[in-house]
C-alpha cells in the first residue's frame, strides 16, 4: 500500500512564507510525476506545480513565488511558498504517479493566509 503524508500548512499573515512537505511510503518502484494541487475554499481542486524529473511546471498565479522539488531517495516532494497572498488559502494535496501508472493522493493540508 501506498501513503501520501503533507506536512507544513498554517495559518501566515500576508507576504510570509511556508515550506510544504509530501513523504510517500510504502511499495513504489519508481516515481513519475510529483505534483501539488490546491482547493480553494468552495473552488475545485486545480494544479499548483508538478515536477517530473528535473522539469516544473506552475500555474501562473504562482510562478516567481513558489518552487517546488523533490528529493527521490526520501520519496518526498516540497512546496516552499513565499510572499503568500490570500488567495492562496486552500486546502494543499499532494499528488505522484508511479512509472506503472499508478496515481496517488495525500489527505490535504490546510493554509490559510490571512489579510
Amino acid at each position: 500500500q501506498v501513503q501520501l503524508v503533507e506536512s507544513g500548512g498554517g495559518l501566515v499573515q500576508a507576504g510570509g512564507s511556508l515550506r510544504l512537505s509530501c513523504a510517500a511510503s510504502g511499495t513504489i518502484y519508481g516515481l513519475n510525476v510529483m505534483g501539488w494541487y490546491r482547493q480553494p475554499p468552495g473552488k475545485q481542486r486545480d494544479l499548483v506545480a508538478r515536477i517530473t524529473g528535473g522539469t516544473t511546471n506552475y500555474e501562473d498565479s504562482v510562478k516567481g513565488r513558489f518552487t517546488i522539488s523533490r528529493d527521490n531517495a526520501k520519496m518526498s516532494v516540497y512546496l516552499q511558498m513565499n510572499s503568500l497572498k490570500p488567495e492562496d488559502t486552500a486546502v494543499y494535496y499532494c499528488y505522484i504517479r508511479t512509472v506503472l501508472g499508478g496515481e496517488y493522493w495525500g489527505k490535504g493540508t490546510l493554509v490559510t493566509v490571512s489579510s
